[in-house]
């Protein structure tokens, strides 16, 4: 059960997903410093949404969701000023289990997961009905006219990696997003995120037009 430096957002990151930082915070930056002096390999931390609503100054733990995404730093961009831009990758889900806050930025104990398939046959049919209704989605969107939109390409085959790329492609609230993060297996995930996409559909199709919409996936967020 290791120990991990916490970096609470007001975002989901989900495995395998790229998420750029912009790291300005006096806390924060002593993490990253403290992270760069590392190996490579071990210069990660935790990403936990928190709830909306809540701020995790005053409620403490009870401001963030317990289960979060380790986030692999793959870039460094040290700035003049001592601020950083990071990009950094989702890796493996975590629990948090408790908080320490003996230093300037929070520590936590955390329950890596791992990331379980479900039953086979059934991920593998789910996964293409996931990839038929997703692609089906983002053409009616992209049929507003609001934003264009990538051909769907070289999705992957493993259920585990695209129950994760289906649920950032869904443009939905973080509640929901979270609810899918912390989704046992894959399996079940797919599953979860077909019936969203059916019912995302079905409520495009009631819609006369459809507002200016940022489509799910990784944006440039700050600390």
């Amino acid at each position: 059960m290791p120990t991990v430096p916490l970096f609470p957002l007001r975002t989901v990151l989900v495995p395998g997903l790229v998420l750029p930082l912009h790291i300005f915070e006096p806390r924060y930056r002593l993490m990253i410093r403290t992270l760069h002096e590392l190996p490579e390999d071990e210069r990660g931390f935790g990403i936990v949404a928190i709830r909306p609503g809540a701020n995790p100054e005053i409620d403490g733990m009870d401001a963030l969701y317990d289960v979060g995404t380790m986030a692999r730093i793959t870039q460094v961009e040290p700035l003049p000023d001592g601020r950083y831009d990071l990009v950094t990758v989702g890796a493996r889900r975590f629990t948090v289990t408790a908080l320490d806050r003996a230093l300037p930025y929070t520590r936590a104990d955390v329950r890596l997961h791992a990331e379980p398939v479900g039953d086979p046959i059934r991920a593998a049919a789910l996964g293409r009905t996931a990839v038929r209704l997703l692609a089906e989605y983002r053409a009616q969107i992209a049929a507003w006219g609001v934003i264009d939109l990538d051909e769907l390409e070289g999705l992957p085959e493993d259920p585990v990696v695209l129950s994760y790329l289906v649920s950032s492609a869904i443009v939905t609230d973080l509640p929901e997003r979270q609810r899918l993060l912390a989704i046992d297996d894959a399996e079940q995930r797919l599953a979860a995120a077909c019936a969203v996409l059916r019912r995302e559909l079905a409520l495009i199709g009631c819609l006369p037009s459809m507002p200016a919409v940022d489509l799910a996936g990784a944006r440039p967020s700050t600390n």
